[in-house]
């Protein structure tokens, strides 16, 4: 059966644990051959390998997986693209060290991280990268099929035709978005808030109303990475991977 899709495999909010994402793939046995990859954004940042991340989800974007965008990919895009004090401020809140870091070496900023290197991470990253920063600014913000909605933040059940939402609603909302019916005939999973906050548990979370599915294991924070598995018969099946590394202290998200 070469060639036909049997399941779908969701995932989101990898930040940078490239073991666990690796580790991931292989237990749910990924054939890019028979398996639809859907990755839901956020690739970077608070993690200690951000740039490993981005490589390999370039070769599986090449092998046919579906790429999205997160808010962390956009934050890393902005704040080296526009380069204003609004966007730089904040991505170093949100975890701009430990990415500038991956790519540019784990003692690059020798203690606290100051502006100056921190501009000279940038600057390389600019030069040396430029083909992550342009895949980053081809990512989508939403892919749909028959049945499912898949997105890195939600939608605004407020916005008549959701794929006319603004840009930042795919990316940022949260509470607008899962505390509110969406009134579609598809069910959204998404990433960006963590399951625990929707239902005290990192494992995924599925909405009594059956309309979303929230599967973003909080890896990063030393949780889990999961993994939501869509078969050809439309059940759903999930896999989990704990976070492997003790060394990683990150801030909540702001």
């Amino acid at each position: 059966m070469e060639g036909t899709t049997i399941r779908i495999l969701a995932i989101s909010d990898i930040h940078g644990c490239y073991d666990e994402f690796n580790q991931l793939l292989s237990d749910v046995q990924y054939n890019p051959d028979k398996d639809k990859l859907i990755l839901l954004g956020d690739y970077v940042d608070r993690g200690l390998r951000s740039r490993e991340v981005i490589e390999q989800v370039m070769e599986l974007r090449d092998e046919g997986a579906i790429t999205l965008r997160g808010n962390h990919d956009q934050m890393m895009l902005d704040a080296i693209l526009l380069d204003t004090d609004e966007v730089n401020s904040r991505w170093i809140r949100n975890g701009a060290r430990h990415t500038i870091e991956s790519y540019c070496g784990a003692d690059f900023f020798e203690g606290e991280m100051d502006r100056t290197r921190y501009n000279e991470g940038k600057a390389y990253i600019k030069k040396k990268f430029e083909h992550h920063l342009s895949f980053l600014d081809t990512l989508a913000l939403y892919y749909e099929t028959d049945t499912h909605i898949f997105v890195h933040a939600g939608i605004n059940p407020g916005v008549d035709d959701w794929k006319l939402q603004p840009h930042h609603d795919f990316i940022w909302i949260r509470d607008h978005f899962y505390n509110y019916p969406t009134g579609l005939n598809k069910t959204v999973v998404f990433g960006h808030t963590p399951a625990m906050n929707l239902h005290d548990s990192e494992g995924i979370w599925f909405c009594e109303e059956g309309d979303k599915i929230g599967i973003d294991g909080a890896c990063v924070y030393g949780k889990q990475l999961n993994c939501l598995e869509i078969t050809e018969e439309q059940e759903y099946r999930t896999h989990i991977v704990r976070f492997m590394h003790n060394d990683v202290n990150v801030e909540e998200e702001q």
